[in-house]
C-alpha cells in the first residue's frame, strides 16, 4: 500500500492551490541554479561512465576518437593529436613493412623463375587440360587445382587480389607439385618430375626462409608495440579525464554547498497560512509525487519514515529549508499534473479529478492515525 498523508483536504481545485502557493523570484532563481548544476552532473556522469568502462576493459580501443566524450576542448584536441600521430606512425610502419615484403617477394620470384625454367617444369606451366586429356576424375581427386601460370598472374595482380606475403606464394607452389603427385601414380613420369622439382624448390626456399621468419617476427613485434603505444596513450588520456572529473566534481560539491547555504539564508519563516495552503497542496499530489515529497521531508529528518503505509506529518516541526523545498516541489508537480489533466476532454477530466479527490478524501478520512496537535491547529 502506498503512503497516504494524514490530513483532511477540502474541495479546492489544483489551480486554487497553485495560487495559494504563489510565486517567488528567489526560489525560481534557485531552481535555475539547480538546473545548471544537474545539467553539469549529467555530463559528468556520462564521462565517468566512459572512464569506468575503459578501466573495466569493456572499452573498444578502436573506437573513433571523434565519438569520445573528452570534456574540455583542449583535452579533446590533445587526444586527437595523439591519435593522429599514432596513425601516422602506423602508416609509416606499414609502408616500410610492405617495402620489405616486396623485396622478399622479388627474391622469391627469382627462385620461382629458376624452377619454372627447369626442363621438367613444362607440365606445370599451365592449368591441367582436364577435358582434353580425358581426366574425368581429376576434380574428385584434386580439390584445388594450381599451376605456375596462375601463380604468375596472381603475383602481378594490381587490383588487390594478389598475394599479400611470400608464404602465400610458397603454399601455392607446393600445391602445384602436391596435386601432380597426388593424382599420378608414383611410377608415373609426371609424379617423378613433380617430386624432383619440389625437392629442388624446398632447398632454395630454406635459403630464403630465415629472412621471411625475421620479417614475420618483426611484423608481430611492431604490431604489439603499436597496440601498446595506443593503450598507453589511451590510459594517459583517461587518467587525465579522471583528474579533470575529480576537480569538476569537487567544484559541483562546492556549488551545491554554497547554493544550500544561500537557500537557507534566504528562506524566510513560512506563515501559518502558507503552511496550511502547503498542507492542502500536498493532499492534491498524485501518489507518486506524494512519495517524492515525503522523501524530501525524510532527508532532513532521519527518523521520519517516508515509506510507511500511513504517515503522520507534523508540518510545524519541519525546518524552513524543508518547507520551502516542499513548496517548490509541490508547485512544480501540480503544474505538471494540471497539464496532464488538460486537453479537449477537459470536462470529463474535471469530473474524473473531482471523483479522484473525493476518493482520496474518503480514504484519508477513514484513517485512525491522529494528527499532531500542531497540525490539528492549522
Amino acid at each position: 500500500m502506498n503512503p497516504t498523508l494524514v490530513s483532511h483536504p477540502n474541495s479546492e481545485n489544483i489551480e486554487d492551490v497553485k495560487k495559494g502557493l504563489g510565486d517567488a523570484s528567489e526560489i525560481e532563481s534557485v531552481r535555475l541554479s539547480m538546473d545548471e548544476i544537474l545539467t553539469t552532473v549529467d555530463k559528468l556522469e556520462k564521462r565517468m561512465s566512459e572512464v569506468e568502462q575503459f578501466y573495466q576493459g569493456t572499452s573498444n580501443v578502436q573506437v573513433n576518437a571523434s565519438k569520445r566524450s573528452f570534456g574540455k576542448d583542449k583535452d579533446r584536441e590533445k587526444h586527437l593529436t595523439t591519435i593522429k600521430k599514432q596513425q601516422q606512425d602506423a602508416s609509416r610502419r606499414e609502408a616500410a613493412g610492405a617495402k620489405r615484403m616486396l623485396e622478399l617477394m622479388r627474391q622469391f620470384a627469382t627462385i620461382l623463375r629458376q624452377i619454372t625454367q627447369h626442363k621438367w617444369a613444362w607440365p606445370f606451366l599451365e592449368p591441367v587440360d582436364v577435358k582434353g586429356l580425358g581426366l574425368h576424375d581429376y576434380y574428385d581427386v584434386v580439390e584445388k587445382p594450381m599451376d605456375f601460370g596462375t601463380i604468375k598472374n596472381k603475383m602481378e595482380a594490381t587490383d588487390g587480389t594478389g598475394y599479400k606475403n611470400v608464404r602465400e606464394i610458397y603454399a601455392d607452389v607446393r600445391l602445384v607439385f602436391k596435386n601432380a603427385m597426388k593424382y599420378n601414380d608414383e611410377k608415373n613420369d609426371v609424379h617423378v618430375m613433380a617430386k624432383t622439382l619440389l625437392e629442388k624448390f624446398e632447398e632454395k626456399w630454406l635459403q630464403l626462409l630465415p629472412k621471411v621468419a625475421d620479417e614475420e617476427r618483426r611484423r608481430i613485434e611492431e604490431e604489439a608495440e603499436a597496440q601498446l603505444d595506443l593503450r598507453l596513450a589511451q590510459e594517459a588520456a583517461y587518467a587525465n579525464m579522471a583528474r579533470e572529473l575529480n576537480n569538476e566534481i569537487f567544484e559541483v560539491d562546492i556549488n551545491l554547498k554554497n547554493l544550500k547555504e544561500s537557500v537557507v539564508q534566504k528562506c524566510r519563516k513560512m506563515t501559518t497560512e502558507e503552511k496550511k495552503i502547503l498542507m492542502k497542496a500536498l493532499t492534491q499530489l498524485s501518489t507518486e509525487d506524494l512519495s517524492k515529497a515525503l522523501e524530501i521531508v525524510a532527508e532532513s529528518n532521519p527518523s521520519f519514515e517516508a515509506t510507511s503505509q500511513e504517515v503522520d506529518l507534523d508540518i510545524d516541526a519541519q525546518s524552513e529549508y524543508t518547507l520551502w523545498r516542499l513548496k517548490v516541489f509541490v508547485k512544480h508537480a501540480l503544474k505538471v499534473q494540471k497539464k496532464s489533466y488538460g486537453g479537449t476532454n477537459s470536462n470529463n477530466n474535471d469530473k474524473n479529478n473531482a471523483r479522484k479527490r473525493k476518493e482520496l478524501s474518503d480514504t484519508l478520512a477513514k484513517t485512525n492515525i491522529k494528527r499532531t496537535k500542531k497540525l490539528s491547529s492549522l
